[in-house]
């Protein structure tokens, strides 16, 4: 990162100018040692067009998270009628999208060098704590006790801040965030999760794709599973795996399948002998846009006799998929 004067800037400055500066000078003479009135005279700007973009000197670090936190609270009010703690995971993984390196990351891996981890850990708090209200508000509306949605709202702050912090330290720019936020979320689901605790930890689906790139696209990019973790070995050997919420395995007997046949098509679609299930907050506009990247419809969307909105599709690599949207209780 330079350090030389930006007397030359114009009065027209970008937000990343503004924390480009902020964080020379942090580095140069401390958090506490720098002004407001110096970062924008160097960034080249004036004290009120500094406030255009950050309210605060401390805002400057925390903005980006910030708005992440603000979709993430939004999401977690937006779905009341889906399962509460696989919400909370959906939302927490989807902090990740669009979220790039930025003066966070910086300040994390140099608080030392600019003096702010008293400074940090105030602020990191605050964040702590929003992320758990947030938590514990939707947990209580999906009908969990007070004591633990609380504790359990504690705990997802903390995996948030852990996941940033752990990004941050092994090199924003190299590494994926979903992937340390799949992690984190893996260590807060089971205090916020009512579903029975058994031997099995995970339950994971695994295709072969002879077109490798395309299906990672399709259901990374098109149907919105992060990608928590990828590996290569020699051959040209490839895989990687996706984050996917709650995982479930739903046996059903021959009369039970024929009956979904009957509920979720036209007769004209049976059920392959295993088919993957989504969960997704809207069951139409998903399969249109499934559809608009190459699946295949081959159910359109209905609602279903025990309250949600169903329909089914093939996907890359001869996935067949059923979209549901869980209506929650008729009012």
């Amino acid at each position: 990162m330079s350090t030389e004067p930006r007397a030359g800037r114009p009065k027209a400055s970008s937000r990343e100018t503004i924390a480009e500066a902020a964080c020379e000078l942090f580095l140069e003479q401390g958090y506490e040692q720098t002004s407001i009135v110096d970062i924008a005279r160097r960034a080249g700007v004036s004290r009120s067009s500094f406030f255009n973009y950050f309210s605060s000197k401390s805002d400057v670090l925390w903005a980006g998270l910030d708005e992440r936190l603000t979709v993430f609270e939004q999401r977690l009010e937006e779905v009341e009628g889906t399962d509460a703690s696989a919400a909370v995971r959906a939302a927490t993984l989807g902090i990740a999208e669009s979220f790039a390196p930025d003066s966070l990351a910086l300040g994390i891996v140099n608080a030392t060098a600019m003096g702010l981890e008293a400074e940090y850990e105030r602020d990191a708090a605050l964040r702590r704590a929003r992320v758990a209200r947030a938590v514990s508000a939707r947990l209580l509306a999906g009908g969990a006790d007070r004591v633990r949605a609380e504790v359990a709202g504690a705990a997802w702050g903390g995996a948030v801040l852990a996941a940033v912090e752990a990004w941050a330290h092994d090199g924003a720019g190299r590494t994926s965030l979903a992937r340390f936020l799949s992690l984190a979320a893996d260590a807060a689901a089971p205090v916020s999760s009512t579903a029975p605790v058994g031997d099995v930890a995970q339950l994971r689906v695994v295709v072969q794709a002879a077109a490798f790139e395309q299906t990672l696209a399709f259901y990374r990019d098109v149907v919105g599973m992060p990608q928590a973790e990828a590996y290569e070995a020699d051959g040209g050997a490839r895989v990687a795996i996706l984050a996917a919420g709650c995982a479930t395995l739903e046996i059903a007997n021959p009369a039970q399948v024929d009956f979904i046949d009957r509920v979720e098509t036209d007769g004209d679609a049976p059920s392959d002998r295993i088919r993957l299930a989504l969960e997704v907050a809207d069951t139409a506009s998903t399969a249109a846009r499934l559809s608009d990247a190459g699946a295949e419809i081959e159910a359109s969307a209905r609602e279903t006799p025990w309250r949600s909105v169903n329909a089914r599709l093939r996907g890359p690599a001869g996935l067949q998929l059923t979209l549901f949207q869980e209506l929650g209780p008729a009012e």
